[in-house]
C-alpha cells in the first residue's frame, strides 16, 4: 500500500516579500507625520524600515524630546498612518519579482499557502485583493490575531496551525530580520527575499534571493527537509 505524499506549506510575509509596498508606506509615514506638525525624512523612513508602528512612533517622539506618548495616542497615530496606507497603495504597488509564478507552481506541486504577516488584516485583505492571490492563499494571520508580534513565532506557529501542518513540515519566505528570526524561533527554515528599496541583515536566513525565480518549489522543498536534519 502506498503512504499518502508528505504536504508541505509556505508561509508568506506579505509587505515587502509577497507586495513591493515601500514607497507606499513610506508616503504614508510622511503623510501621518504631516498631519502632526512633524518632519519625517525619507533617511528616518529608512532607518525605521520593518520595525512595528508603535517602535517607530515612540523613536520619533522621543528623538525630538517630546512626552512618551500614551497607548492611546499610539493607536490612533498608528491607525491613521494605515489608513493613509490604504489609501495610497492602491495606485503604488507591485508584486514583488515572481510572486504569482511560485505561488502557482507551489499549488500545482500540492502545497498549502499562508500568509503570516504584522499587518493589519484590512492591509492584507487589501494586498490580496491587488495582486488577484486571493484563490491561491489558503489562510491567513495578521497581527491581530496573535498576542506577540515578530521576531516572536506567535504568526507562523498560527499559521501552521491554520494549514494542519506540524511545523517541521513548513517554510517562511520573508524579508526582514525579525521575520527570519521568528521563522526559526518557530522551528522553520527562512528565505529571504531581499528588498530593492533598501538593505537589511539578512544573513541569517537559510536561503538569500533577489527574486523568487531563485527558489524554484523543489529548492524549497529540500530546504525543509534538510532543515535540521
Amino acid at each position: 500500500m502506498q503512504s499518502e505524499p508528505e504536504t508541505f506549506g509556505a508561509i508568506f510575509d506579505m509587505d515587502g516579500t509577497l507586495l513591493d509596498s515601500y514607497h507606499a508606506h513610506q508616503r504614508s509615514w510622511q503623510q501621518a507625520m504631516t498631519e502632526l506638525n512633524i518632519e519625517y525624512t525619507t533617511e528616518e523612513f529608512r532607518r525605521h524600515f520593518g520595525q512595528r508602528n508603535e517602535e517607530i512612533i515612540r523613536d520619533i517622539f522621543q528623538a525630538l524630546g517630546r512626552p512618551e506618548p500614551t497607548d492611546d495616542v499610539i493607536q490612533s497615530i498608528a491607525d491613521r498612518k494605515e489608513e493613509l496606507f490604504r489609501s495610497v497603495v492602491v495606485s503604488e504597488y507591485s508584486e514583488m519579482p515572481g510572486t504569482t509564478a511560485l505561488l502557482e507552481s507551489l499549488r500545482a506541486e500540492g502545497w498549502k499557502l499562508a500568509v503570516g504577516s504584522s499587518a493589519p488584516r484590512e492591509n492584507v485583505e487589501l494586498a490580496l485583493d491587488l495582486l488577484q492571490l486571493n484563490e491561491l492563499i489558503d489562510t491567513t494571520v495578521c497581527g491581530c490575531d496573535v498576542v506577540r508580534g515578530k521576531p516572536a513565532p506567535d504568526v507562523f506557529l498560527k499559521a501552521a496551525e491554520s494549514l494542519g501542518l506540524q511545523t517541521s513540515c513548513c517554510i517562511v519566505i520573508e524579508d526582514a530580520p525579525a521575520g527570519i528570526e521568528a521563522a526559526h524561533r518557530a522551528g522553520m527554515p527562512a528565505v529571504a527575499i531581499e528588498c530593492p528599496h533598501h538593505q537589511a541583515d539578512l544573513s541569517d536566513a537559510d536561503l538569500q534571493v533577489t527574486q523568487f525565480g531563485e527558489c524554484p518549489e523543489s529548492k524549497l522543498r529540500t530546504l525543509i527537509k534538510e532543515y535540521d536534519s
